[in-house]
């Protein structure tokens, strides 16, 4: 879903092609991103990842011969919400970052990002959804350039009908193994340890929730679901496709070998987003995108819907250059569809979403599939959820009463929310 790539801070002057930088997972880059960081007047640094260094590096170079600056680039290949907390805390960030929106409550709780200025012209070429998710406590906290959801990308050749419920898909998915046609009845990756994002879409259907909503329409920490009576009928559900049940979902499948496995036409059905399918049209599997199915009588399967953005850094050293380059150079259709080539996501700006999509018909079925989708929370208490809420998944997808499972789930949340 995130950036999956091994690696450490790296720093791209211009004149040097970006790229990954591979290597342990220690402080050994924290000297150069100081240095480098340590802005002097007239320079601007842009933390991102490693496929989006590369596809801003001409914009960032034409941003700074225009305006008679240096701009840096540097791809931060691993961990890079917490590397920039931490560099901001100390002083020695970048002015521009780069990343998902559900770091907004994080990144504003700590102080490490300003609110973004755009025109009502500038707003309004965005999507809708892409907006709310960018916008927390009422005001806009960054510039969305891509949208991303998860959708079933099934493999055409075993399974040429997309199934309308998760029953109809077990069903397939068993009569493929059965003639042995497949190994697995669903690539929906959980690992030892859960995967929230990927079960959502089954969570959703089966009527569980994660938080309530406010008045306004903001997700309600007070209000949590996991625990209630709602989330454990969910997990009855998700029970019962586990590895004691139906054996469609299986903890054997994890983030490291779900694509693989389809790719490797082991499984006809893949519950992923955008990012897996460079891997499909590389092992030249025939495919295709529908959303993903929920179970009969539930309700509609909902996935998360995440955004990618741009945004500039409280405590930079060229706060005033941040925010021209976010508000009028992100903001330009051309500089949307060169971050749609580095890695083809359907982009937030409606302008670069109309150049691309003719080209590209996988985009308007990803949109498809995530347009009741519901944005995934930005609030600093959705850090709580990830881990209790995977692991109960998974501890459930192995066969563990879900009851207890989730209830318990529940209270180490509300204990770390509190």
């Amino acid at each position: 879903m995130r950036i999956r790539t091994a690696g450490v801070v790296a720093v791209l002057g211009l004149a040097l092609a970006a790229s990954g930088c591979g290597g342990s997972d220690d402080d050994s880059s924290a000297p150069a991103a100081k240095e480098s960081a340590g802005a002097t007047s007239g320079k601007l640094v842009i933390w991102a990842d490693d496929k989006r260094t590369a596809a801003l590096k001409p914009f960032a170079e034409k941003f700074g011969q225009e305006n008679g600056v240096t701009v840096e680039v540097q791809a931060v290949s691993k961990d890079l919400q917490t590397n920039f907390v931490t560099a901001s805390q100390q002083g020695s960030g970048p002015d521009v970052v780069v990343g998902a929106h559900d770091w907004i409550g994080n990144l504003v709780q700590n102080g490490a990002i300003d609110p973004v200025q755009l025109a009502a012209d500038q707003k309004s070429g965005f999507n809708e959804t892409a907006v709310k998710a960018v916008t927390f406590n009422g005001q806009l906290y960054g510039v969305p350039y891509a949208m991303e959801n998860l959708a079933l990308i099934r493999n055409t050749e075993l399974a040429p009908e997309a199934p309308k419920t998760i029953e109809d898909l077990v069903a397939a998915g068993k009569k493929l193994k059965a003639d042995k046609k497949a190994s697995e009845i669903l690539c929906l990756q959980s690992g030892q340890n859960g995967d929230a994002y990927h079960i959502y879409p089954l969570y959703t259907s089966a009527g569980g929730y994660l938080f309530g909503t406010a008045a306004n329409g903001d997700y309600d920490p007070k209000d949590l679901g996991v625990g209630k009576p709602e989330s454990i009928a969910a997990f009855q559900k998700i029970a019962k496709l586990g590895e004691k049940g139906e054996g469609a979902l299986k903890r054997s499948i994890t983030p490291e070998n779900s694509i693989a496995t389809f790719t490797g036409k082991k499984c006809a059905f893949l519950v992923s987003g955008p990012w897996a399918i460079a891997d499909a049209k590389k092992a030249n599997i025939s495919y295709d995108i529908s959303p993903v199915p929920g179970f009969a009588g539930g309700k509609e399967a909902q996935p998360f819907v995440g955004v990618q953005a741009f945004y500039v850094a409280a405590k930079g050293k060229n706060k005033a250059l941040a925010q021209e380059f976010v508000a009028n150079y992100t903001t330009k259709p051309e500089l949307a569809v060169a971050l749609y080539n580095a890695e083809p996501r359907p982009p937030a700006l409606t302008a670069a979403l109309d150049q691309v999509k003719g080209s590209d018909p996988d985009l308007a079925k990803f949109t498809e599939a995530g347009k009741n989708g519901q944005v995934l929370p930005a609030i600093p208490a959705m850090a709580a959820i990830w881990d209790p809420f995977g692991k109960a998944e998974a501890a459930i997808i192995g066969g563990a009463d879900p009851a207890k499972t989730i209830t318990a789930a529940g209270k180490t949340i509300s204990g770390q929310i509190k």
